[in-house]
């Protein structure tokens, strides 16, 4: 029997610390733990091997993870995989995820046939910390897949046991949380307000139910600095016709969630070709317009029967403008002292006590 080599323990140690350091702030200890047993024995069979080649072995494996696949594409990879359970709930899944997306574990498994600890396998099967992360995965495979007549039905189904008025606002509170804690980065909403107050010109896209908020944030910047501009067309190509001279002085904000807007996508791509900077606010770091931004807005989004929550973007929203506000205060108040003049003379506002 062949004795390790003590090298062998010595180089584990230094390339697992090396890792976790790294990965620590992802907050992904439980996973790293599994991927670590796995590496383990790949260490072990190449023990003989220069340490910093395995190391880059590891960090290959790491980086080549499918946490950046939604979860149809993750079932689609990890499928050869499967024991035969987790097969039936994998098909299960993707032919009911309208269903599958607010039922427990346990309710998941007897609608699939497979126990409950079949489904928590699966979850980690395909990289998820848990279920409850891979509920969440189902939830924006629903919000992104589900037709009107789907969200209508899901909805009946979800707030027949309760007022509407209050599970609305629960779940609009819940949003905040999420948005809060796992949505927007600090950085990237500062150096997206940073990338705005620098801009020559400032273009505001938003489809369908998204053109709403991106009126709103054209509305209010238009009263902080000049040459805003809101992108308003009704085909791609009269959209690529407003925006056909963006160039690198430029930024370009894309306002879109699920059922993402092919025009809201193809416009930020034209502008990050012709080298303007873009700015994304979506609701999850798989929505395929993330691939065309320079910086990345999250607002966790929810269906609402046919009704878009937009409640956390509007949030997002309303803080772009008061720091771009705070940015250039100065002016700021000049040209708002001009506005309420003008307002006040034209008698634009109702100032009677009714």
């Amino acid at each position: 029997m062949k004795t390790v080599q003590p090298k062998f323990f010595g180089n584990t140690v230094f390339l697992f610390g090396k890792l976790f350091a790294k990965l620590q702030k992802q907050k992904k200890r439980f996973l790293f733990a599994i991927f670590l047993f796995k590496s383990f024995i790949l260490l072990y069979k190449n023990r003989k091997m220069e340490y910093y080649e395995i190391y880059l072995i590891l960090q290959n494996r790491w980086s080549n993870r499918v946490e950046h696949l939604n979860l149809l594409q993750r079932i689609e990879q990890k499928s050869s995989e499967f024991s035969k359970g987790q097969r039936r709930l994998a098909q299960y899944i993707t032919e009911n995820y309208d269903i599958a997306a607010y039922l427990t574990a346990s309710k998941l498994g007897k609608e699939a046939g497979v126990s409950e600890s079949t489904v928590v396998r699966f979850a980690y099967q395909l990289d998820y910390e848990g279920y409850p992360e891979l509920q969440k995965a189902i939830q924006v495979i629903v919000k992104t897949n589900s037709n009107s007549i789907q969200r209508m039905s899901l909805s009946s189904k979800r707030y027949q046991e309760k007022g509407v008025l209050k599970s609305i606002l629960y779940t609009d509170a819940e949003r905040l949380r999420d948005t809060i804690q796992s949505g927007v980065d600090e950085k990237e909403f500062n150096r997206s307000v940073m990338l705005i107050n620098d801009a020559r010109r400032l273009y505001i896209l938003g489809a369908r139910s998204a053109a709403y908020l991106a009126g709103l944030m054209g509305y209010y910047f238009k009263m902080l600095f000049d040459n805003v501009i809101i992108v308003d067309a009704n085909s791609t190509s009269e959209t690529l016709e407003q925006i056909y001279d963006i160039s690198e002085n430029d930024v370009m904000m894309g306002i879109t969630f699920p059922r993402y807007s092919k025009r809201t996508i193809c416009a930020l791509q034209y502008a990050k070709n012709h080298g303007a900077k873009t700015i994304a606010l979506t609701d999850n770091m798989q929505s395929p317009i993330i691939e065309y931004a320079d910086c990345k807005l999250i607002a966790k989004s929810d269906v609402m029967t046919i009704v878009d929550s937009l409640v956390c973007p509007l949030s997002v929203v309303n803080a772009m403008v008061t720091a771009i506000a705070l940015l250039r205060k100065e002016d700021v108040e000049k040209r708002l002292m001009a506005l309420e003049e003008l307002w006040n003379e034209y008698d634009v506002y109702n100032r009677s006590l009714l």
